[in-house]
């Protein structure tokens, strides 16, 4: 495989010398420089040049025919001029590189801190700052800019990825044994009304595990069309812990928002129909080894495992502490909202509840939500 590269300064004054001093062609220049017949002839097409190029003075105002004298003769190859204008168009083809602005420089590492992923970076910048183009930048740069950076030894920010790999990778899934669930219902028996998530009060149940020998772990709930994330910390992964759980967070809710859950096929889940019958929620199965039918809870499982890593144990963490981070991230914008927060979209479905007239703690149709964050955007 040939490689190429650029004219040398000391290859132009070879040109220079052998095509207008010693008058040698084109072929002849190529052979004894070392290069391709055609390099030689770009070059000289490229490079050669007029007085009035370079000085209004020499500008020509006299017909061809009465022009004299070095000055007002041409076209010329100087070396020296072709290497500076070669310089300039180097210059004007390199492009900007975007990660050069520090003040958007700045606003990522923030971001970052804050634990917002590359594509929610790229998405909030076209609404923060909708007529900037250097406040601009693609999910993909981000991640070569991060990974670059750890590289070069710059600084490490790979630690606040969502994954913090120490590269990039696919992600690859394993399989398990499946549980049987009684009075279990497919996911295929669904209404297909869950399925398009125009419906608000579906949600997508799982249980994060932690690590040691504890048995604590985090029941997740999260509402489909809203992706509004519920986290609770639970004593045991049982059947009766996990319902009991279930049917407080679910109680605590206007019969509007709790329609129905799907689940995965964990043993946890067995005793579903005790809370189906309180909180009047059926419950449906997603296939096995099909996490992706369940994509919202994943998604926000994963979120939560950059803050509790896998093979974190969950004694000493408090409900408190859990509620900051399910707090975090239902504060974070997504693309699939319209960069809006999971919190601001819960905010206007439990203010169209209330408006209707359903009873929400906390909400009325003449007052504002009371924890309702600060909007930094609208919705489409």
């Amino acid at each position: 495989m040939s490689s190429y590269s650029h004219l040398t300064a000391s290859e132009r004054v070879m040109i220079d010398r052998l095509r207008f001093r010693e008058h040698r062609t084109i072929r002849q220049i190529a052979e004894v420089i070392g290069r391709s017949p055609s390099t030689v002839s770009r070059e000289l097409r490229r490079n050669l040049w007029n007085p009035s190029n370079e000085n209004e003075s020499y500008r020509p105002y006299r017909p061809a025919r009465l022009k004299t004298g070095a000055w007002t003769g041409g076209p010329y190859y100087c070396a020296l001029t072709a290497q500076r204008l070669a310089g300039k168009r180097r210059e004007r083809c390199v492009r900007r590189r975007r990660m050069s602005c520090d003040r958007l420089v700045a606003w990522v590492m923030d971001a970052l801190r804050r634990g917002w992923s590359p594509a929610t970076m790229a998405g909030r910048l076209r609404l923060e700052f909708p007529d900037d183009p250097l406040m601009r930048v693609s999910h993909e740069t981000l991640y070569a800019w991060v990974y670059r950076q750890a590289a070069d030894g710059t600084r490490d920010l790979r630690a606040y990825l969502p994954r913090g790999h120490r590269r990039r990778r696919t992600r690859k899934g394993r399989r398990g044994r499946r549980i049987p669930i009684p009075a279990r219902v497919s996911i295929h028996e669904r209404p297909a009304a869950v399925q398009s998530r125009r419906e608000f009060g579906h949600w997508e149940s799982d249980t994060v595990i932690g690590g040691g020998v504890t048995r604590r772990c985090i029941n997740t709930q999260v509402e489909r069309k809203t992706r509004f994330l519920i986290a609770t910390l639970v004593d045991s992964k049982e059947a009766a812990a996990t319902a009991a759980v279930e049917a407080r967070v679910f109680g605590a809710l206007p019969p509007a928002a709790r329609i129905s859950r799907t689940w995965d096929n964990g043993s946890e889940s067995a005793l579903h129909l005790l809370v189906d019958e309180s909180a009047g929620m059926p419950a449906y199965y997603a296939d096995p080894y099909s996490s992706y039918q369940r994509g919202s809870n994943e998604n926000r499982n994963g979120m939560i495992r950059r803050y509790l890593p896998k093979g974190t144990s969950l004694d000493d963490l408090a409900q408190d502490e859990l509620d900051e981070i399910t707090r975090r991230i239902n504060n974070t914008p997504l693309k699939v909202l319209g960069w809006l927060t999971p919190a601001e979209a819960w905010d206007e479905q439990m203010e169209r509840l209330a408006a209707q007239g359903t009873p929400v703690p906390g909400y009325s149709v003449q007052s504002t939500p009371t924890h309702t964050p600060r909007r930094c955007c609208t919705s489409n």
